[in-house]
């Protein structure tokens, strides 16, 4: 394990929550304001690509001239590289709006794979969704027909997703959990659940396959013990916990990290600490040896050499 020595931060704009970085080594990131921005390296600048619905979470590289966008409650989304022009991919579920769209992972075929948190909360309220342990997550497929289908649910508020190198399972964190799961997608285990990484040191957020092969984790928090007590109460309880300030409430600590993972959900590499001038480290994307980090709350990217 080590620290997050010779970290460097990048002033880009209130809550860069996710990272995804392009052949050409700029890196994309989505702000609290709808605004999708794109980076030229760890020097900057940063430039602004397009203006979407919603809040922007989770992104990902669609093909060449696209990128897809996890707009919380404005849906999935596909934003033009060229022009900044927006398309809306997927919004309802059997007729039913889809309010906390978070991560994704794409296939080299196109087909799309993306959570919806919380059937209950929309995004700012996942205090709430942790707190009560709605367990109302969902991970779905989107194939390039445009047909929707749920893979897994009943999950801890649903997080970031991560495709295997070889497209054989997709894995989905559980933020409530403290743990990722993974569907078999090719195999005689198709279409099986099973946990992948459990027991984690801190709740993860945002996952994503590195160019490495490893499965990135973000431990924007460590373990909150209150949460865990709080799990054990009656629902009635646990639902007038979750009406409390947020200042009452189990809040993350400061300890940030980041958790890389093989195939069979070992560890590999872990990095842990704090990083002056960055907090709640909910994105990473590692690209040729480099690790970039988004913030959900902070101003800043954050980046270092592996």
């Amino acid at each position: 394990m080590r620290d997050f020595s010779g970290t460097t931060v990048l002033s880009v704009g209130e809550g860069p929550e996710d990272v995804v970085v392009d052949g050409a080594g700029r890196v994309y990131t989505g702000l609290a304001d709808g605004r999708i921005v794109r980076v030229a390296g760890p020097q900057g600048p940063v430039e602004t690509v397009a203006q979407v619905p919603g809040r922007p979470l989770g992104l990902e590289l669609l093909g060449t001239d696209e990128l897809l966008v996890c707009a919380s409650d404005a849906g999935l989304l596909a934003v033009s590289l060229a022009d900044g022009g927006v398309r809306t991919l997927v919004h309802t579920v059997e007729g039913r709006a889809l309010e906390a769209v978070n991560n994704a992972a794409v296939a080299a075929d196109g087909t799309i794979y993306f959570t919806d948190s919380s059937q209950r909360f929309r995004i700012p309220e996942w205090r709430a969704d942790l707190v009560q342990r709605t367990s109302t997550g969902r991970l779905f497929r989107r194939t390039p027909d445009g047909a929707v289908s749920e893979l897994l649910g009943g999950l801890e508020f649903a997080n970031g997703v991560a495709l295997a190198a070889d497209e054989s399972w997709v894995a989905v964190a559980e933020t409530g959990a403290a743990r990722v799961r993974r569907v078999w997608l090719t195999g005689e285990r198709a279409g099986t659940a099973e946990v992948f990484v459990d027991d984690l040191p801190g709740h993860p957020d945002n996952i994503a396959l590195g160019s490495d092969g490893l499965v990135w984790i973000t431990l924007p928090s460590p373990r909150v013990a209150a949460l865990a007590v709080i799990h054990r109460l009656p629902g009635v309880l646990r639902v007038l916990l979750s009406k409390l300030p947020d200042s009452l409430q189990p809040s993350p600590g400061r300890t940030l990290g980041v958790l890389a993972v093989d195939a069979d959900g070992r560890e590999v590499h872990r990095l842990s600490g704090e990083i002056p001038g960055f907090e709640m480290l909910t994105g990473v994307r590692e690209a040729q040896g480099r690790l970039w980090f988004g913030s959900l709350t902070g101003s800043t990217l954050a980046t270092t050499e592996l």
